[in-house]
Order: structure tokens, then sequence, then C-alpha cells
């Protein structure tokens, strides 16, 4: 096994460390809030007995974390799908899997219940350290497999710990130890515009010793894209958009665990997970022959493709396309009662922000957020 001693600080906890913090919150009334939502037929203290007597990360997952998922997308979704999981299947070794990003919690643990259903090992996540913002979180967090990615720091420091976040990752995957999730940008996507941001590969490429082909081979990427009919934390993320156009957008006191209760607890509508093909060799030898960032561009061009190839377009996609260029081009995609229901859902979200921000504004953002990955995938070529 390899020496993983420099990287205490931002690995998840192990089996000891995980025991310890799960058993130290097992009696905390969030944990019995939760237990009330995920297990409604069983006693408050259901959920704090079984925590409490967790020994290993394993069994926090196993007993804990894919009933939790599996409950949320029972109550929260109407279907949830997903394909290509041969991609996987598949592949030689661990993989990074680089997502793209729309809620805070589910997207990775969406992804290790598909993974989980499949008998595929579950992977590392990384995880940015503003959302370990308490003790509770901590423990759910780093006893779950999550690597910290530091936040809020200094230039330099931030040169420091994305070299040590880029030798943790491949000496996780090259030793064979466990496959990563990794979003394919810092925080969530927006503005429904899914782009990897090229300075995140460049971190990857950090800890390569050999060519640049070799260096992103050993890491066996393999692009996923998840799709919400309803995203979530919408009416959030445009209020943030906005606000930003004018000021520098400073977070409320626990708006981060505001926005991961919301994300979990709010109606998604339709879910799909697109589990992509993984970066060919010979897709890294081309980008290879390119010039400095050109290199790094054709590997995002090539992320990138998998990511809006795979979103899945649901029917309000079609609808706020139409709303935001008045235009019917898409009629044929949604009924009337389509259009009137996702018309009254729109209104009551932006009912919700405080009345002195331009609401025409508003609703062209949030309009955006769902119509956009139809301009992606135009913008790219491929049919919508």
């Amino acid at each position: 096994m390899a020496d993983m001693s420099e990287f205490v600080d931002i690995s998840p906890f192990n089996d000891e460390e995980a025991a310890a913090a799960l058993h130290k919150i097992a009696g905390s009334k969030y944990i019995a809030q939760a237990s009330k939502f995920v297990f409604p037929e069983e006693d408050a203290s259901y959920l704090g007995n079984i925590i409490s007597g967790i020994n290993t990360v394993e069994e926090f997952q196993t007993l804990v974390m894919q009933k939790i998922i599996t409950r949320v997308l029972g109550t929260t979704a109407h279907t949830f799908s997903y394909d290509g999981i041969s991609n996987i299947l598949n592949s030689k070794g661990k993989f990074l899997a680089m997502s793209n990003h729309r809620d805070i919690i589910l997207d990775p643990a969406i992804v290790q219940l598909v993974l989980f259903n499949n008998g595929i090992p579950l992977t590392e996540i990384c995880v940015g350290s503003n959302l370990i913002s308490n003790e509770l979180i901590e423990a759910l967090i780093r006893s779950n497999r999550m690597i910290k990615v530091v936040r809020g720091i200094s230039a330099r420091e931030l040169y420091i710990c994305s070299q040590l976040l880029s030798r943790y990752i491949r000496l996780k995957i090259t030793s064979g130890e466990s496959s990563v999730w990794l979003a394919q940008r810092q925080g969530r996507t927006k503005n429904g515009l899914d782009m990897t941001e090229q300075g995140l590969l460049k971190m990857l490429d950090m800890s390569g010793t050999s060519d640049f082909k070799t260096n992103f081979e050993e890491l066996n990427i393999i692009p996923l894209s998840i799709s919400y009919e309803y995203e979530p934390c919408d009416i959030a993320k445009a209020r943030e958009m906005l606000i930003s156009r004018t000021q520098k957008y400073v977070k409320a006191p626990n708006e981060d665990t505001m926005s991961i209760l919301t994300g979990i607890m709010q109606q998604k509508g339709n879910i799909h997970l697109n589990i992509g093909k993984p970066l060919a060799p010979e897709e890294l030898a081309a980008a290879a022959l390119c010039d400095k960032n050109d290199r790094y561009q054709a590997i995002r061009h090539a992320v990138d493709m998998r990511i809006i190839d795979g979103y899945k377009l649901f029917k309000n996609a079609f609808v706020a396309y139409d709303l935001q260029f008045k235009t019917n081009r898409f009629k044929d995609r949604y009924t009337q009662e389509d259009r009137d229901a996702f018309i009254d859902y729109m209104n009551n979200q932006l009912a919700k922000v405080e009345p002195e921000l331009n609401h025409d504004d508003l609703r062209d953002i949030f309009l955006g957020i769902y119509c956009n990955p139809i301009v992606s995938k135009e913008l790219f070529g491929f049919e919508v």
C-alpha cells in the first residue's frame, strides 16, 4: 500500500477515525430529524442507533448512505435512470470520474449509488473545505470517503495545496487503491453551462512524472453528466448570479448548509446520469501535440463534448427555451399543460426573492439555467 502520511489533512477518515466521529454525533438532534425523513416508520432514534454501532467506512456507506440516497430519490424524484455503466465495467483499473456539477451532495451521492448497485467499488469524492462548517458535517462527509479540497486561501497556499491534491488523486488511482470523483469546475454550475475549468486540468497534470500523454492516460478520465428536470437550488443560483453582476456576492451564514438541505429535500422531477466513454489514448496523443495551453484546451474540449452530449433534456428545458427566446420552436416537445406548469413553478420561485431586485433580469437568468443546455448542445453540434 502506498505511503499516504503526507495527505492526512485532506484524506477521508479511516475506519477508526470514522467510527469515533460518527459515534460522537449519533445523538445529535439533526440525526434524529434525518431519521424521521429516511426511516419514517421507525422511532426517531433509529438512525442514531445505527450510527452508534458503525465501525467501518464501508458499514457507514452500506447501512446508512445508500439507504439515505435511495430514500431521497424515492421521495423527491419522479424517475431516476442512468446509462453507460459498461464504460466503467469495461474500464481497466481505477478511474477519475470527472462530472458536471449541479448539486453539492447529490451529484456524487447518486454516482455512488449506481456504483454500489452494480457491484463496483465506490469512489473517493473531492469536496470543498467550505462545506465542512461544523463537527456534524465533517463527521458525515469525511466518513463518506470525501477528500478535502482547501478553499479560501492565498494564491501561494493554493498552489501548494493543489500540488498536494494532485499527488493524492494520482496516487490513489495509479496505486489501484481507489477511484476518485471530481467536479469539472470549482463550485456548482449556476448558469446551466457545463464547462470544464482549464485550471483543474493543470492541477491534475502537476503530479505527472512522465510525458503529457502518459500523465493523463494513467488517470483514466471518465466524464459523467447528471441532469435534473428541476434544477436543485435554481432560484438561489439565479439570485446569486443577479447580485454578482453589480457587486461581490457574500454568502450568508450557513448558506452552504442550507443549499445542501434544499438540494436534498426539494422535488427534482426526473433525474438521469450518463457515464461517458473514457478519454482515449489517441485523443490524449493528439492533445500532446498541441502547444502549451492548447493541450489542456484539447482535453477540456473532449471532456465537455461527452458531458454536453450526455446531458438529458427534459420538457422544462424546451419550455424555458421558447419562453426565453420568444419562439414556438420546440412546441412539439411539450404540451400546453407542461408550459403552464413550468410558468407557475417559475413564478412561485421568483416570488421567493426580495422585491427590490430586478425580477425581469432574474427571470432571464432563471430561464437560462434551464435552456442553456440546449444552447450548449447546438454550439457543440449535437442534435436536440
